[in-house]
């Protein structure tokens, strides 16, 4: 198949069960019938209520002012499934 965008060949990658057309050229993504439905089943249920934080549970907040690095959030559901 050829990407509608640009014209590459479209190259086919499955991530944890779901197809995913992709052009390397241009980056978009393309996805089949239903895999989208697929997406956000799992996105809803990775983002389901999780029990209360308590303040006994809580980190104390870096310095940022004085140098210290932020840390880098783990990616989403989202994010592995469509790094390429």
């Amino acid at each position: 198949m050829k990407c509608p965008t640009d014209g590459s060949v479209l190259q086919l990658s499955e991530r944890q069960g779901i197809e995913i057309d992709y052009c390397p050229t241009c980056r978009g993504v393309w996805l089949d019938r239903g895999e989208l439905d697929k997406l956000i089943e799992r996105s809803a249920a990775e983002v389901a209520p999780r029990a209360p934080i308590t303040t006994a549970d809580r980190r104390p907040e870096p310095d940022y002012a004085n140098g210290a690095a932020k840390k880098r959030k783990k990616g989403s559901f989202l994010s592995e499934i469509f790094e390429f």
